[in-house]
């Protein structure tokens, strides 16, 4: 199948899935005439498609200076009161901050407008983000846990009433920081790492305290390095959702919130569609989606109308803001499938 540009141009390979270049939500037909699909009716340039996260500038400013300080906090007075679980606390909040740097720079980073050449931009530095938290918590509890088992082998007494005071500050800082994420934990990947990690850092402070007033009132060493092994658990389980994602969403994997059937079903029911293949889709950022697909319609060009319904459904249905349709009119002459195609 041949298709020329809207100008009367050269040749180009339907495979390479031409509209991945653009930003907005366009949709083409056989002949590549553009045609309307777009929920901002062309009443914006291309920088006017950028869909840019909520801005959590001011929470994560807050939350990095305020663990910075608890970090401190934590180091010093577990190395004076000789608190593994302590130390391993700091340990875990250390690299919070760094993953609240990360996601902040990329939060920034992703607002950038598109170029020539990164023609969506830099939203996928969100992804990254979300991935590079998730190994920072994973070399932390590693750390963590092989310390903590040494430490079985020779406990040492702690300085329990500073241990419990100091980590009784951590879960009010953890706390609030959490809270100031919580509003966009849901809609961001990005953001709910964040949050994750300050509520996760809430409830391992939460235990810090547990174990320093069960050592007191025991006087059994060992639950120190216990509690530090439980707080390595409680890292791996948070951990893993935000891994598991993020490592998909790197990977181009269909975001977790789209049911990729029933995007296939909705678009071979439209009126007129024949068939469809070279179904793809993928993110673009943490908060955004991308689709391309064909549609075989033998009685030619649906129109405008039909174009911009379906980009409008897939929208408001499926969180699909950028969706490209190819229209192919005889299914005989449709392009061979790609090996790695969708139908």
């Amino acid at each position: 199948m041949s298709n020329l540009s809207n100008k009367g141009g050269g040749a180009d390979n339907d495979h390479q899935h031409a509209g991945h270049d653009h930003d907005g939500e366009h949709v083409h037909d056989g002949d590549h005439r553009h045609a309307a699909g777009d929920d901002h009716h062309h009443d914006h340039g291309g920088a006017g498609h950028v869909h840019a996260p909520a801005n959590f500038g001011k929470a994560f400013a807050i939350g990095i200076t305020l663990n910075t300080a608890l970090v401190v906090a934590e180091a010093v007075y577990g190395y004076l009161g000789n608190s593994t679980a302590l130390m391993a606390d700091a340990g875990h909040n250390l690299s919070d901050v760094f993953g609240l740097l990360v996601a902040w720079a990329a939060s920034i980073v992703s607002k950038r407008a598109p170029s020539g050449r990164f023609t969506y931009g830099l939203r996928g530095s969100s992804i990254l983000a979300a991935l590079a938290n998730a190994v920072f918590l994973l070399v932390a509890t590693g750390a963590i846990g092989w310390e903590s088992i040494q430490r079985f082998k020779d406990p040492e007494p702690i300085a329990g009433v500073t241990v419990m005071v100091v980590a009784a500050v951590g879960i009010l800082i953890n706390g609030a920081t959490a809270l100031l994420f919580a509003s966009g934990r849901k809609g961001d990947i990005n953001i709910r790492g964040a949050f994750l990690h300050m509520a996760g850092d809430a409830a391992v402070s939460a235990g810090v305290v547990v174990s320093s007033a069960l050592i007191l009132w025991t006087g059994r060493l060992w639950l120190d390095p216990a509690m530090s092994l439980v707080i390595c658990a409680v890292i791996l389980w948070s951990t893993w959702g935000l891994l598991r994602s993020s490592v998909g969403m790197s990977l181009s994997a269909v975001p977790e919130g789209v049911e990729l059937g029933a995007v296939r079903s909705f678009l071979a029911d439209r009126p007129g569609v024949a068939a469809i293949h070279d179904l793809h889709v993928w993110p673009i950022s943490t908060t955004e989606t991308a689709m391309t697909c064909h549609l075989v319609m033998p009685a030619g060009h649906p129109g405008d109308d039909f174009l911009m319904e379906a980009a409008r459904v897939l929208k408001e249905r499926y969180k699909i803001g950028h969706a490209t349709l190819q229209i192919e009119i005889d299914e005989n002459n449709a392009c061979a499938l790609a090996p790695d195609s969708v139908v």
